[in-house]
């Protein structure tokens, strides 16, 4: 748990008691949890919180508590405890999930400020080589930052010095795509190679890979050619969302903690074609979700690839759709 002096001392009081070391002196179901945490105010000023944090401490334990405080004043992140309670669901198949009431919880917390943000498009890393074979920097890639700017798409740029294998990123090798995915956050690549007053383009997308060819006049035309046709192909390939809602199978692997399945559920329910998500089961570190969606399973796997939290996984048995969770 990291610490957040800014959050409300009640809801330090309630995670307390849901993590106490003697099960019967814990919250007995997640219903009884969530009703507490329904009643702390959503709007109480995160000032207020620290001011109230501060004197409960000092009067609590003394001089340890400045220190403590000291140190969440240089950095306070956002947060979220993973809360055993001793029943999850009154339903006795159903040991381990509770129908709705994770999702509940995820969003009350969600209005204090506890967990971070999630269903922000992630940026577009751009690996763009000159006529030289030398990548190009920031300052010479600003026509085609502007323009995906201009089109509502922030860009990351690659290290030179430990820049993924450009061959390797252009075939969408998933080992690679991970690799990017854990350094700069994001599905979304954009490799670009200049030329003789052309281009050739392949947008990383998803885990698929999309390829054309341009010509201009000036390398700076090429460049803004570029930030708009990455926008419209990242476009075309993720926002398919239609009138029909259908019902998928979604696999999900690498969820080794009940953290990376409380998170896994944000990302969904922030997802726009997401109408509802239930866990159907588990084995080892994979998870099965009935996922209702306006997105067929392969371009709603698509788009959530691209968030950079997840990769495409191989097919699982059974299942419409599969992913790997990374962080």
């Amino acid at each position: 748990l990291t610490f957040n002096p800014t959050l409300p001392r009640s809801l330090e009081i309630m995670l307390d008691k849901a993590l106490e070391k003697d099960p019967d002196r814990r919250y007995r179901s997640a219903d009884e949890f969530l009703r507490d945490l329904r009643e702390i105010p959503a709007s109480i000023s995160p000032a207020a919180n620290l001011l109230e944090h501060r004197e409960a401490r000092s009067e609590d334990r003394g001089a340890k508590s400045e220190e403590r405080g000291a140190r969440s004043e240089q950095k306070v992140s956002s947060s979220i405890a993973v809360l055993p309670f001793v029943d999850m669901s009154p339903r006795k198949d159903q040991e381990y999930f509770c129908h709705g009431i994770t999702e509940e919880i995820i969003t009350a917390l969600t209005s204090l400020g506890v967990t971070g943000s999630v269903g922000a498009r992630p940026p577009v890393l751009l690996m763009v080589r000159g006529s030289d074979g030398q990548l190009l920097d920031k300052a010479a890639l600003a026509g085609l930052a502007g323009a995906a700017a201009a089109r509502g798409y922030d860009v990351a740029y690659a290290d030179p010095a430990n820049a993924p294998d450009p061959a390797k990123v252009d075939a969408a090798d998933p080992a690679t795509l991970a690799a990017v995915n854990q350094q700069y956050h994001t599905g979304l690549v954009l490799l670009g190679s200049l030329h003789d007053g052309g281009a050739d383009w392949t947008l990383v997308s998803g885990g698929k890979a999309q390829r054309w060819t341009d010509k201009a006049a000036t390398e700076d035309a090429l460049l803004a050619n570029a930030g708009n046709g990455m926008a419209d192909r990242i476009g075309r390939q993720l926002n398919v969302i239609g009138a029909t809602v259908s019902d998928e199978k979604l696999w999900v692997s690498g969820l080794d903690s009940a953290m990376d399945y409380a998170n896994l559920l944000n990302v969904l329910g922030a997802d726009p074609s997401v109408r509802s998500v239930d866990t159907l089961g588990a084995d080892n570190d994979g998870m099965l979700f009935e996922v209702k969606s306006a997105m067929p399973a392969d371009a709603l796997a698509a788009n959530l690839a691209a968030s950079g939290r997840l990769i495409r996984a191989p097919a699982h048995p059974g299942t419409d759709a599969s992913l790997r969770w990374l962080h």
